[in-house]
């Protein structure tokens, strides 16, 4: 059940944003811009299913960017054969970096903003 369509609609652009991005861009643009969209995107999703506050939405968000980006030291996608590694790598990526966190928490303090301005809280 869809409860904010706002939210979803943020969803699916943020979504085809990031498929771009991933496709046809590099550098700055692929591994930091990417990386900031990429909490925001995960953040409209759960508020598009969702009636959870604002507040524990973005906490659970940066939970789950941190578990990933953490996920990654562990070398856990490239412990499965070859098909199960390729999307391992595609969600957890390949390399703990701490700039990612960095942008995890940009993208978050966005929504933030955002969500402050649109007085949702």
């Amino acid at each position: 059940m869809i409860y904010h369509k706002k939210y979803l609609i943020s969803f699916v652009l943020l979504f085809i944003v990031e498929v771009v991005i991933a496709r046809y861009a590099s550098g700055f643009l692929r591994h930091t811009i990417g990386d900031v969209i990429a909490p925001i995107l995960v953040y409209c999703f759960i508020k598009s299913f969702t009636h959870i506050s604002v507040s524990k939405a973005l906490i659970v968000v940066l939970l789950i960017s941190f578990a990933i980006e953490f996920l990654q030291l562990s070398n856990l996608q490239n412990m499965y054969p070859k098909n199960i590694a390729y999307y391992l790598k595609i969600i957890l990526g390949t390399s703990f970096d701490i700039g990612d966190l960095i942008a995890y928490t940009l993208g978050l303090v966005i929504v933030y903003v955002i969500e402050k301005i649109n007085h949702q809280f």
